[in-house]
């Protein structure tokens, strides 16, 4: 069956369906991975180190595919400027860029005369427009299910993605709890043209930098493992639920502040959970579709796997 559809006719890709940006995992492995599957995959920018960094990146992720990737850029998340990392992306030429957090204007100023197609991640209705008036190609749009940094509206997708789907004229990507063919169909169902995958991409093989324990994490835990954190500071996001983040969230319940809880949400604590499996003593990004997480196949199964569940659908819809 052909999957044809506008995000698949915008990015040159087999398949609708999208990686998430998945800070300080989403490397050239993963990416070129997904992008020979048939997808688009995407190498996280903003968690390298400098620009150099990323082109180092930009340049083994070709070499490991010939497909279309994207690059993604955190923007509001990691507290420097942004723009010396998207000239590097631009120069090599790279066929999508995705912003997340932060106000996507400024970013999209610079863009908007390149032939480069743009993606940008919102969490509400009224973002989805200003993206489109921003000159975005499509838009992702994660509900509360998702994992990491969510809106502060508690949607979930089945309302979020077709309220989004009705505002906009540009193809739409539902985000948030997608992570099977069942998933894929239902997005469908709903007026999205594909879907991002961000949690169920970690616990792939490619996700090579991914701690054991992480992706072990996924397999054995449910949709009741995740809790949302950083509410009381405005930015709420969905992790795995652990003996650090009941720390945060301690915090949060007595009133504490950025100051008092910048320690325990910072980088560095993310780090070393996902890159050391140190469960005491860090934290990791994850969304309610680790429910649905079984396995750590090779994307390439992956991929097989969803496109033949969604196959059969058609079929029996047909």
């Amino acid at each position: 069956m052909e999957w044809k559809t506008r995000v698949t006719e915008v990015f040159g890709i087999k398949y609708p369906i999208i990686q998430g940006g998945l800070a300080h995992l989403a490397y050239a492995e993963l990416a070129a991975a997904v992008s020979n599957a048939g997808g688009l995959g995407q190498v996280t920018a903003m968690s390298l180190d400098s620009p150099e960094q990323l082109l180092e990146e930009i340049l083994k992720t070709k070499s490991l595919t010939d497909k279309p990737f994207g690059v993604n850029f955190a923007i509001g998340q990691h507290g420097r400027s942004y723009e010396h990392f998207l000239e590097a992306a631009l120069k090599e030429n790279v066929a999508a860029v995705s912003v997340t957090g932060g106000n996507p204007l400024p970013f999209m100023n610079i863009v908007k005369d390149t032939p480069v197609k743009k993606l940008v991640l919102v969490a509400a209705r009224r973002q989805a427009v200003k993206a489109e008036q921003s000159g975005a190609d499509a838009v992702m749009v994660v509900g509360h299910e998702g994992g990491g940094h969510l809106g502060r509206d508690d949607v979930g997708s089945m309302v979020l993605v077709p309220q989004v789907v009705d505002s906009v004229s540009i193809p739409v990507i539902a985000s948030g709890g997608f992570g099977d063919g069942r998933g894929l169909m239902a997005a469908l169902a709903l007026g999205a043209e594909g879907i991002e995958m961000g949690t169920r991409f970690i616990a792939t093989k490619e996700c090579v930098h991914a701690h054991e324990a992480y992706k072990k994490a996924l397999i054995e835990g449910n949709e009741y493992d995740t809790v949302v954190i950083k509410r009381s500071i405005g930015a709420p996001a969905r992790a795995i639920a652990g003996a650090w983040t009941d720390k945060i969230l301690r915090i949060e319940q007595e009133n504490g502040g950025y100051e008092q809880l910048k320690e325990y949400i910072s980088g560095q604590t993310n780090q070393r959970y996902i890159f050391e499996g140190k469960e005491e003593q860090g934290f990791g990004w994850a969304g309610q579709v680790m429910g649905l997480i079984k396995d750590v196949p090779a994307t390439h199964d992956l991929f097989k796997r969803i496109i033949g569940e969604a196959e059969k659908i058609r079929s029996k819809w047909a």
